[in-house]
């Protein structure tokens, strides 16, 4: 039995071709993917991701925890309401699941996790609090559903939809949150583009889908997603990084904090490590599709595309691509496909920011 969100009814009636993912009945689109994408690049579309998981931890001594537990340093947020991105390491430095924590109080730090990978942090956080002996509570925030709301458009018909939200959100400043009642609204999103991330009471949220509806905010599937956030050049959990795979090779290195001589979880084994290989994008010069796993074929070695697919804003074949550390943007290589060996040139991501080319 799949598991649903506070909203499955909802994508039932818009008929959503839905799928499952992780264990979740989600969808995939609710007609074009293609009109999904360019909805949200040049207007605003929102998105179900209830399947994520909003974790509360609470306690004294929660920052002291979180300073071992992530490899990015949570004494950068101060200010309530501020989020961080960080990778959760394994002790050979591999990357259990990335995720985003809010700070809220010093006894209070929100965490949002990755859906396939929700129970597992859960236990491994858990096992971490056991060692430590702490007395810190992990809450899991099953009762809270999340939508987020993306495009150009997204915050002004967010504001029309939620009266008196304006106030409250129109400051805040990217990776920053407030609270509006039992609403968490965060300035945060999964696509490249400007907008809100808001957590609320599952059972309000088929109310605020229906009234983004009536602002014209369209509904948006997982394809549409995938696609946005490539261009973005975001990173996917299982994809672009794993419990094998460092986050200094995953394009991640920005996430971790070997500056300051805080230790945490993974910080030996990254520091002892070569650095062998990089992610970059990747630009297809002949005529194809490029697709997750193919391998990229280059003079210093050999590479594999991570994530890959068509990118409607650029009308070509992209991919992020985890490539030899001596590779440089503006290389030419080419990738495998079906038995040929076509041209790509690799470039720095984003591909496409604020609905422009980069």
């Amino acid at each position: 039995m799949l598991k649903q969100t506070p909203l499955n009814a909802a994508h039932h009636a818009a008929g959503a071709k839905m799928v499952d993912f992780g264990g979740w009945d989600m969808p995939l689109h609710y007609g074009s993917q293609l009109g999904e994408h360019h909805k949200v690049r040049t207007d605003a579309g929102m998105f179900d991701v209830s399947h994520m998981q909003v974790v509360d931890l609470t306690g004294e001594g929660a920052r002291a925890f979180l300073r071992q537990l992530m490899a990015n340093n949570v004494d950068k947020i101060t200010l309530p309401g501020k989020a961080l991105y960080s990778c959760m390491l394994n002790e050979q430095g591999g990357v259990i699941d990335d995720l985003i924590i809010y700070f809220m109080r010093e006894d209070w730090f929100r965490i949002v996790v990755n859906a396939g990978t929700a129970e597992k942090d859960l236990a491994w956080m858990d096992a971490q609090r056991e060692k430590l002996a702490s007395q810190l509570t992990l809450t899991p925030r099953r009762d809270l559903a999340m939508i987020a709301v993306q495009g150009p458009n997204a915050r002004a018909k967010f504001w029309a939809a939620m009266p008196g939200s304006q106030d409250i959100s129109q400051h805040l400043k990217p990776f920053q949150a407030a609270e509006m009642g039992t609403m968490f609204i965060a300035r945060t999103g999964y696509t490249g583009e400007d907008g809100f991330e808001i957590m609320i009471p599952a059972k309000a949220a088929p109310f605020l889908w229906q009234a983004l509806q009536e602002q014209g905010v369209a509904p948006i599937g997982l394809g549409a997603r995938d696609t946005l956030r490539l261009e973005a050049g975001m990173n996917l959990y299982g994809q672009d990084m794993d419990e094998n795979v460092s986050p200094l090779e995953s394009g991640l290195a920005w996430t971790v904090d070997l500056a300051s001589p805080r230790d945490f979880i993974g910080r030996q084994a990254l520091t002892s490590q070569p650095v062998a290989h990089q992610l970059m994008g990747l630009l297809l010069t002949d005529k194809g599709v490029l697709r997750s796993h193919q391998k990229v074929v280059t003079a210093q070695g050999e590479g594999e595309i991570t994530s890959g697919g068509f990118s409607p804003t650029l009308n070509q074949s992209i991919a992020l691509a985890r490539l030899p550390a001596t590779i440089a943007a503006g290389d030419t290589v080419q990738v495998e496909i079906r038995g040929k060996l076509l041209n790509a040139k690799v470039v720095r991501y984003p591909f496409v920011r604020n609905g422009k080319a980069c």
